[in-house]
């Protein structure tokens, strides 16, 4: 997200007083400069060479550096920057974990993971900046033994100044004591940041409690709790495609949309995470954090600026202000679900690694729901969500429905099916506008065509970053428009708070309903969105758009 405005970049000197708030577009966007029908690649160097962290001694410690996160995005995505170039030659990246091991069995553990996204060549070359520290979270002495750890690495580079960022990629019951031990052990004379993974707490209460807590020890110019639907390219693109397009915007409203619909299916259900997902549930895991963000996004109003060092925070602000908007939840307007085994693909309660199956017997791995924003723009529009996982495929998209043409009655009763604004968000990027046309040739049936931006054949060749590679970016550029501010946490629970209660605790707990694993979830599900307003095309599949060799 963002706009493409020049602003002066922020200085060393500016870094290390204070953290540098709101976010400069234009220093990520110039990795992409479109013009006419080509992709000009800039230099990657020329983009960041001026950013405070490469002027100056750079340390990146990874806090959890033996679990999944770090094997499966955290480390893949250093290594990413590191061989394009966003990363200086000098900088330090020691892994931190409590379990007992040197630097070099480390380095070893961690190259088949890396290997799998990059050469052998470009893999070693990176793992000669890399070092092991072990050590526990909560240890104020062994975070003095890293800082001195920190300080004989950091030697070696002659710069005025030293930055540091720490990933916490460790359980939220380890986020006090390590960020308490890095305040009184470990903070450079340059900037100091801490990217922080969700969950951002498990209720109102806890976010709350946790908020606090950390509020007490860093401000929020320190913090960067990073979501990674923020990073997605689709995600970062809706500002600029929804804003930037004059005929586009006028569109957003309740004159013209009749639904707009946030989408995300997984094909495989929880596979040896049943027990984390027993203590979170869909509704925790996916629609509390990363679907509302989305929603925030897509439903907005426009920002005051978008550009410069308060545009960030301008964003954030229009962020939470829908998203305070939105009216208290109707349980009448939410169906749950959960998979049962199908065609030798097991059900969830048959996961091994649950430990309460009574407890597990009440969570959901799969909701649909109805919200609505009470402002202007979007009264009476259903906002449609649906989130679950050992469905029928594996997608998220953000659907944009609009109202019955007004002319329909002049082709004679034909079906007329609705336009659709479909922004995929993965497996891959795709932007479709569903338009009626004419069917070619003799016939005058209505037949739905695409007006398709596919990424990967628009702009073929051009380097587009995975999510958590381009906040990790974001984060050493001192730009926080994509990561997720403490309010607009609160604004979201607020929400869901009593939702969550109402589903789960007394008379009034709500038995999830199954479904199959590979189906579309719950019937009821699909009846929800009908009920609200939502026509499903039964003739329409998308397809993907083939670029012609040689096609203009």
């Amino acid at each position: 997200m963002g706009g493409v405005c020049s602003v002066p970049t922020h200085t060393a000197a500016q870094e290390s007083s204070v953290e540098a708030k709101g976010f400069n577009e234009q220093r990520l966007q110039g990795l992409e400069v479109v013009q006419s029908n080509a992709v000009h690649e800039v230099s990657c160097q020329s983009v960041v060479e001026k950013e405070a962290y490469r002027n100056g001694r750079l340390s990146i410690v990874i806090l959890g550096a033996s679990g999944d996160l770090a094997k499966k995005k955290t480390y893949p995505s250093l290594l990413d920057l590191f061989v394009n170039d966003f990363l200086p030659p000098h900088v330090n990246i020691m892994g931190f974990a409590r379990s007992k091991q040197s630097s070099e069995e480390f380095r070893t553990a961690m190259k088949p993971w890396l290997l799998k996204v990059k050469s052998e060549e470009e893999v070693d070359r990176f793992l000669t900046r890399c070092e092991y520290f072990q050590g526990t979270y909560g240890n104020a002495d062994d975070f003095q033994r890293l800082d001195k750890e920190l300080k004989v690495l950091e030697s070696k580079a002659n710069f005025p100044s030293t930055n540091r960022l720490f990933y916490f990629a460790i359980p939220p019951d380890a986020f006090l004591a390590s960020a308490k031990s890095i305040k009184a052990s470990a903070m450079a004379d340059g900037f100091n940041r801490l990217i922080i993974e969700k969950p951002f707490g498990h209720d109102l209460a806890s976010a709350n409690q946790l908020a606090s807590d950390l509020n007490a020890i860093f401000t929020e110019d320190f913090v960067y709790r990073i979501d990674h639907y923020l990073g997605k390219e689709a995600v970062q693109n809706l500002l600029m495609f929804r804003f930037g397009n004059h005929f586009l915007e006028p569109l957003f409203n309740n004159q013209h949309v009749a639904s707009v619909r946030v989408t995300f299916k997984e094909n495989f259900g929880t596979e040896g995470r049943g027990g984390y997902f027993t203590n979170y549930g869909i509704i925790r895991d996916i629609i509390q954090n990363h679907l509302m963000q989305v929603i925030s996004v897509v439903c907005m109003e426009p920002p005051a600026s978008s550009c410069g060092l308060k545009g960030g925070n301008a964003i954030r602000d229009a962020k939470v202000k829908v998203v305070e908007l939105i009216k208290p939840f109707d349980l009448n307007d939410v169906v749950i679900g959960q998979y049962i085994g199908d065609d030798g693909k097991p059900g969830y309660l048959e996961d091994d690694s649950i430990k309460d199956p009574k407890k597990a017997e009440m969570v959901p791995t799969y909701c649909s729901m109805v919200m609505y924003i009470d402002n202007d723009r979007w009264r009476g529009v259903p906002i449609m969500v649906k989130a679950g996982k050992a469905l029928d495929e594996r997608k998220a998209e953000i659907r944009i429905q609009f109202k019955d043409a007004d002319c329909i009655r002049m082709f004679g009763g034909q079906n007329i099916p609705r336009n659709e604004l479909v922004i995929r968000l993965q497996p891959e990027e795709v932007i479709y506008m569903k338009t009626m046309m004419k069917t070619p040739g003799l016939s005058s049936q209505p037949t739905t065509a695409e007006l398709d931006l596919t990424y990967k054949n628009r702009f073929k060749g051009a380097y587009l970053p995975d999510a958590y590679t381009r906040l990790i970016l974001e984060s050493l550029m001192g730009s926080q428009e994509n990561f997720v501010r403490g309010d607009e946490i609160m604004a979201s629970w607020k929400l869901f708070d009593p939702l969550l209660k109402q589903l789960e605790s007394g008379a009034n707990a709500k038995k999830p309903l199954p479904y199959k694993y590979g189906s579309r979830g719950p019937k009821a599900g699909d009846e929800l969105f009908e009920k609200a307003g939502f026509k499903f095309d039964a003739e329409y599949k998308w397809a993907p758009a083939r670029r012609q060799s040689g096609q203009q």
